[in-house]
């Protein structure tokens, strides 16, 4: 009767963990559709407008946020901008990174009372970095496009898809099979739905070429766990700061 009670609850168990994954999945689907809906949506815009075409490239200086995930790193971004109007447009982004480094102090606890000691504490050390693809709308809320004569501002807000990586190492050795751990130990890859916004200036050089300075937040819209991140929900929660130029062809 008692075998019959745990095989039971196994079960059980299992059959909640496949419905909880089923459903998570399935919003990730639903979110995917409408994030690709909505780029169909601005790429028929820009083949059905005379665009003016301009391409800039930049240095980052990178920074997450979230508590347990702290860390600095540095990286690139190219962008594609396609204005319709002297002030509104579409740009397109794609942003790579270096490894960023934090760690985690952390228990393992045992899954036996019987096992001896009850908790090892540990320190996960992570290495994580990330590839980042945004597109959205691009508005100019002071000058223009072409502004020659002195500078503009201009705000950004779009829908991205961040790829990241994640490699962890503990401290000391845990036998997983006693002990339950946080945050597992090896290399894996993540994936986030994002929401970002941008705050820009910029200046004319000469011949077409402007020197812009951003401030950019990556806010996710999706946290399916990941057994290799100690924080996943609303994370990473990335914000950089961008120095790069701006060249126009008309």
């Amino acid at each position: 009767m008692n075998s019959e009670s745990r095989l039971s609850g196994r079960l059980f168990i299992s059959k909640k963990l496949f419905s909880y994954h089923c459903s998570r999945i399935s919003d990730l689907k639903k979110t995917i559709f409408i994030t690709s809906g909505l780029l169909l949506l601005f790429s028929a815009f820009c083949f059905s407008q005379k665009a003016h075409f301009s391409l800039s490239t930049d240095l980052a200086l990178q920074h997450s946020f979230k508590k347990e995930q702290r860390y600095w790193s540095v990286g690139q971004t190219v962008q594609a901008n396609f204005a319709f109007t002297a002030k509104d447009g579409i740009s397109a982004f794609l942003s790579y990174y270096s490894n960023g480094k934090f760690n985690n102090n952390l228990d393992a606890v045992a899954k036996s009372f019987s096992t001896s000691p009850q908790q090892i504490h540990f320190v996960n050390k992570a290495l994580m970095r990330y590839k980042h693809i945004t597109v959205g709308w691009k508005h100019y809320l002071k000058g223009n496009f072409e502004n020659e004569e002195s500078w503009s501002m201009y705000g950004f807000a779009g829908l991205g898809l961040t790829m990241g990586r994640i490699e962890n190492s503990h401290s000391v050795n845990i036998d997983t099979a006693d002990y339950s751990v946080p945050v597992y130990k090896g290399k894996a890859n993540f994936k986030r739905l994002t929401f970002d916004l941008c705050l820009g200036w910029e200046r004319m050089l000469g011949g077409g070429i402007y020197f812009y300075n951003e401030a950019r937040m990556e806010i996710p819209t999706t946290d399916y766990p990941s057994s290799y991140l100690f924080v996943n929900k609303n994370a990473p929660l990335m914000g950089t700061l961008n120095f790069g130029i701006r060249i126009t062809f008309n």
